[in-house]
């Protein structure tokens, strides 16, 4: 049986055909930490593995078929805390912790009423519900298996969110009185999957990704004009977007009325969210 060292080196070269150098690196090791119970410091010291192998290494060629590692293991980190992910939702994205912060930085309600549009995983509202512990939160979203992931995340995070299945393109959006509202949704054109990365393009679930490069900002413009009706005046209106399209959705926005509208650019230094509040 290899040691800790010898199987980490030999998992790096399997993954190096498909992966640079540094990503598979980190592939490994967060296998190794989920099969083995083993950080960097104890592949280091060259700890011997007694858990059975056979796990690690099936799990190792999903990798190289470039499956991401996320669904291999059925879970993925956001805000501090672990979420379960199947192929039915999106992976939650570093840029969608920084929209989460946002929200949490700007409000200064005891008890907001919070709604998210497109759910997916349930990692947006969960982790307000769980930030702001008296928040009554919803979450909304058009895929009934997603829907049945969020809730449970909330069950497995103790999150008090409930959660409603709708299609928010012929659908009004069922909470009045809202003091935020928060949206994720599909926003890369069918245009920009020659530029997506396989593992995503072949693995996540398009119904949560792509839109019409006829129409790219359709849930935008839907979600903004339901929202002059669902939020509170002063309400807050949070998205994120496709960096391509900062400026039209800052005007979208404008032009329906919304006020304070203002483009927040990711740790990347890309336009990745606008908001601003109904009159």
């Amino acid at each position: 049986m290899p040691s800790s060292k010898e199987l980490f080196l030999e998992s790096v070269t399997e993954l190096s055909s498909t992966y640079p150098k540094q990503e598979a690196e980190s592939l490994v090791l967060w296998l190794f930490e989920h099969f083995f119970n083993f950080r960097r410091m104890e592949v280091l010291q060259d700890k011997s593995i007694k858990d059975d192998k056979a796990s690690f290494l099936e799990a190792l060629q999903k990798v190289k078929q470039e499956v991401p590692i996320q669904y291999i293991l059925g879970k993925a980190p956001f805000y501090g805390r672990e979420f379960k992910v199947t192929p039915a939702v999106l992976i939650p994205r570093n840029e969608t912790e920084e929209l989460v912060h946002l929200i949490l930085k700007e409000n200064r309600l005891p008890s907001p009423k919070i709604l998210d549009i497109g759910t997916g995983t349930g990692c947006i509202p969960i982790t307000l519900a769980l930030e702001i512990p008296e928040a009554k939160v919803f979450g909304l979203d058009v895929s009934h298996e997603a829907l049945k992931v969020a809730m449970e995340n909330a069950m497995l995070l103790d999150a008090a969110v409930d959660f409603h299945q709708a299609d928010i393109l012929s659908a009004d959006i069922p909470y009045p009185d809202l003091d935020i509202l928060v949206s994720n949704p599909p926003y890369v054109r069918e245009l920009e999957k020659a530029q997506m990365q396989a593992n995503v393009l072949s693995h996540e679930p398009h119904l949560a990704l792509f839109v019409s490069d006829e129409d790219p900002l359709i849930f935008y413009r839907t979600i903004a004009e339901k929202g002059l009706k669902a939020l509170k005046p002063g309400g807050t209106l949070y998205f994120e977007i496709n960096e391509a399209f900062g400026q039209e959705t800052k005007e979208l926005m404008g032009a329906l009325g919304y006020e304070k509208v203002s483009i927040y650019q990711d740790l990347n230094g890309k336009d990745r969210i606008v908001y601003g509040c109904t009159p």
